[in-house]
């Protein structure tokens, strides 16, 4: 009899747990949260179908690069420069004439030398956590991750050489949203890079995100050089001034057309440039309503509602027409979070003599059509190279476009 005892408590066990299974079964999965880019989507917004582009992981094939639907102004012309750079986004030039290029999904970074007209890129480094800063200096390439700066010394002379580790000393932030880094080398000699903010619209430590910053190069020294950019991937000094400009995307899901994404003018160390309270054309947000639009410096530029503008470079070189010396060339990637899509081309800012006004005209254009509202192609940076012309990346497919002027 007492060999029964376990028996029945065993049984009226498993006849509890089975009385219990469907009400477990019943209970609801716990919501998902939403993907950090649906951050700040209202109700009415939740069915919306806009989301962010995804990048191709692929090599685009020569001969399906839109180098032919490109459309510049007369005298200009559009060839492949180099292609099969899946991701390819920021560039910098190294001495030896080699360009890098940073990536962000597909977490790699590229290496194109010209060897008598021949452009085949290799990649230098892989499986990093979007290496989108590149910047080269006294012959060493800076590549720069969401939380991960390496710097490969001798690069031109050792292509194989193993990186030095430098996170620990520049200590980023670890957070991934708005984490990849556009960085250059001022004329001062130091790092300047981006934080961009860790969400769409929050309320955020203004002393760690939505900055730019500089740092030595060796990683100390930090300085904030400007706040309240919420994400700036593009930036230059004016030639002439040493002031830096910067591009700005501003948030997302506040409508089709509001706020316009900017162009920024740091000239004061440390200044304030509104995000999260203001944006745009003094578009004063309505969840932070602290501070007004009055407070900060207005923006040299407005570049459109979501059109994304990333690399920006000032023209120094002498190939084309004089009127577009001096002018600030941006490449803006394109909407996403916009019912009719705009951007994905190259436009040019005209900057009044003391800079704090700009004209913004088009210069490349052709990747969007707007009788489909589709796009072949996703202009990410611009660099211009000594012989003049310009270089714009396409991580769409992969590819740089060499843009000259015959006259």
């Amino acid at each position: 009899m007492a060999s029964q005892i376990p028996l029945r408590a065993a049984l009226a066990g498993a006849l509890s747990l089975a009385f219990c299974l469907p009400a477990l079964a019943q209970q609801p999965a716990p919501p998902a949260s939403p993907p950090a880019w649906a951050q700040g989507r209202s109700a009415d917004q939740a069915n919306s179908p806009l989301a962010p582009h995804a990048p191709r992981l692929t090599a685009t094939p020569a001969a399906q690069i839109p180098v032919s639907s490109i459309r510049l102004p007369e005298g200009f012309k559009a060839e492949l420069w180099a292609s099969g750079m899946p991701g390819a986004r920021m560039m910098a030039r190294g001495e030896d004439g080699t360009i890098y290029v940073g990536t962000r999904t597909i977490g790699r970074v590229y290496a194109v030398k010209d060897e008598n007209g021949t452009r085949t890129p290799r990649v230098l480094a892989q499986r990093l956590d979007q290496p989108n800063g590149v910047a080269v200096r006294n012959g060493s390439l800076y590549v720069i991750a969401i939380n991960k700066v390496l710097r490969f010394d001798n690069i031109a002379q050792n292509p194989n050489v193993e990186p030095v580790d430098m996170t620990a000393a520049f200590n980023l932030p670890t957070e991934a949203h708005h984490g990849w880094k556009f960085a250059a080398f001022g004329p001062d000699g130091k790092l300047y890079m981006n934080i961009g903010v860790p969400c769409n619209v929050c309320t955020f430590d203004e002393n760690k995100h939505a900055l730019i910053v500089r740092f030595n190069p060796d990683g100390s020294g930090r300085e904030v050089v400007g706040q309240g950019v919420r994400n700036s991937v593009g930036f230059d000094w004016r030639p002439g001034t040493n002031v830096l400009y910067a591009s700005n995307n501003a948030r997302d899901w506040a409508g089709n057309d509001t706020p316009e994404d900017t162009l920024h003018r740091l000239a004061r160390m440390g200044e304030h440039h509104g995000f999260p309270y203001c944006s745009g054309n003094a578009w004063q947000d309505p969840g932070h309503t602290g501070r007004k639009c009055s407070e900060f410096p207005a923006p040299v530029a407005l570049l459109g509602p979501h059109t994304a503008p990333l690399g920006m470079r000032f023209y120094t070189g002498t190939m084309f027409p004089e009127a577009y010396r001096g002018r600030a060339f941006i490449a803006r990637h394109g909407s996403w979070n916009r019912d009719t899509k705009s951007g994905f081309d190259v436009v040019t800012v005209t900057l009044n003599e003391d800079g704090t006004q700009g004209k913004v005209e088009p210069f490349l254009t052709g990747l969007l059509n707007t009788a489909d509202n589709s796009f072949s192609g996703r202009p990410t940076d611009v660099l211009v190279m000594p012989d003049g012309a310009l270089l714009v990346s396409d991580e769409q497919t992969g590819a740089i476009y060499r843009i000259s002027y015959q006259r």
